[in-house]
């Protein structure tokens, strides 16, 4: 699937549009519902296989990928099949059981991660599993989100030497459901 029908098939089945309050707090006309193309085996392996894309163009070297919990986790295992680069996952906070560990899953120090995630906005999340990420001694250069919101987080993430490659910006997918909307609507015969 290439990224204009991958875009489609997004656009379809997980933009939705009403009053959303987004995890930042702000609220919002449309949602990019990520769960809607995560727990769909189909789309699940189409994002699956343009993550991989967009890693092999940017991340090239990297030995791992990263998916922070709870969301990126399907993302980083879809893309783990396709690619052969094994994952670690990213907690919110280190478990207070077992290991206590915050990141999950065998590395090693000096590896070069690239960070996997869905949607990003003002990228305060993706921020925070890039800190985790270097505490544990792991190099972080890219990110890549399906989705970039564009309401900061390109920015965020810039501040702290990450750059951010999504699949698709806010602008874009909106755009295509504009255009989809469009194409619905067939025009009145004249006369009528």
């Amino acid at each position: 699937m290439n990224n204009a029908e991958l875009g489609r098939l997004l656009v379809e089945r997980a933009l939705l549009e009403g009053d959303f309050v987004l995890r930042s707090g702000k609220r919002s006309s449309w949602y990019f519902d990520k769960y809607r193309f995560e727990t769909d085996p189909e789309a699940l392996r189409a994002v699956g296989e343009g993550l991989v894309r967009a890693v092999r163009e940017f991340e090239p070297a990297a030995a791992r990928l990263a998916g922070p919990a709870l969301g990126a986790v399907a993302l980083a295992a879809s893309a783990s099949l396709t690619s052969g680069l094994p994952f670690i996952i990213v907690r919110g906070e280190p478990k207070e059981y077992g290991t206590a560990n915050r990141i999950e899953g065998p590395f090693e120090q000096g590896e070069l991660v690239c960070l996997l995630e869905d949607v990003v906005t003002t990228g305060g999340a993706l921020a925070e599993s890039v800190s985790a990420l270097r505490n544990e001694g792991l190099v972080v250069r890219n990110a890549v989100c399906v989705v970039d919101r564009e309401e900061g987080g390109s920015d965020a993430l810039a501040r702290l030497g990450v750059r951010l490659r999504p699949l698709f910006r806010a602008a874009d997918l909106l755009e295509m459901r504009k255009t989809a909307a469009n194409a619905m609507v067939e025009p009145k015969p004249k006369g009528c």
